[in-house]
């Protein structure tokens, strides 16, 4: 299993807020590259990184942060979310380094645009579902997506999207525990791998989301947890590996 250190991105600075309110923010960082850095000698193989301004504007806001965090990166690979609404938008960063974009808003309101970006890179276009309550949320968690979770991520394997993000937005920046069951019924409706996210709060999540593999999760990205130190990176990596 798979464990995705989280870097979100407002203003340039390494950020995490509470249930996505961006009025709940709290800055751990003003260099992301050296955060990213950080993650690599420790043994990250994956960085998830977000542009949280460009969830908000829908459109890529932190470019040249994302340009900096690929450079420190070497070989981790590092996948991208945040405003990307169009083919140009995922191939600007892919082109930069990036190794898979993550469709969040788009594949919620215009599948068949998911699926020609999806279709242009195939193995590259990650869906980022997020919810409250079951319901998907867009743009930057502030509106409602008017779909259940589970429609959403049919939706997504019907039209090829081969990994999916789960995102419990309730659960996210609190360190209250993943949603694993919510996430395990996603992977075994829509029979797409899921990546397990927010509100990590010690290893015990790692360890309840590795017993899912079967079900199809095949990762947990880790925020809030990391960076408060509730979770060290190497224990965690340890434990996705069943060590």
């Amino acid at each position: 299993m798979i464990i995705f250190p989280a870097i979100d991105l407002r203003g340039g600075k390494c950020v995490r807020l509470v249930e996505g309110r961006f009025d709940k923010e709290t800055i751990y960082a003003d260099d992301p590259a050296e955060m990213a850095a950080r993650f690599r000698e420790v043994g990250a193989a994956w960085l998830h990184v977000v542009d949280l301004d460009g969830a908000l504007a829908g459109e890529s806001r932190n470019r040249d942060v994302i340009r900096r965090i690929l450079a420190q990166a070497g070989p981790v690979r590092v996948e991208v979310g945040g405003g990307i609404r169009s083919l140009e938008a995922a191939a600007a960063l892919l082109d930069m380094g990036v190794s898979r974009v993550i469709l969040g808003s788009l594949a919620a309101r215009d599948p068949k645009a998911a699926q020609a970006i999806a279709r242009a890179f195939p193995g590259q276009v990650v869906a980022g579902i997020d919810a409250k309550n079951g319901m998907v949320a867009v743009d930057g968690w502030g509106v409602s997506g008017g779909m259940h979770y589970l429609d959403l991520g049919q939706a997504m394997a019907d039209i090829g999207i081969e990994h999916i993000i789960f995102t419990d937005i309730s659960r996210d920046g609190r360190l209250e525990g993943l949603n694993v069951d919510a996430t395990a019924e996603l992977a075994r409706v829509s029979g797409v791998k899921v990546i397990a996210s927010g509100g990590v709060a010690g290893l015990d999540d790692i360890h309840r989301a590795k017993a899912h593999e079967g079900d199809g999760i095949e990762g947990v990205i880790i925020g809030k947890a990391l960076y408060t130190g509730r979770v060290d990176l190497s224990a965690a990596l340890a434990a996705a590996a069943g060590k």
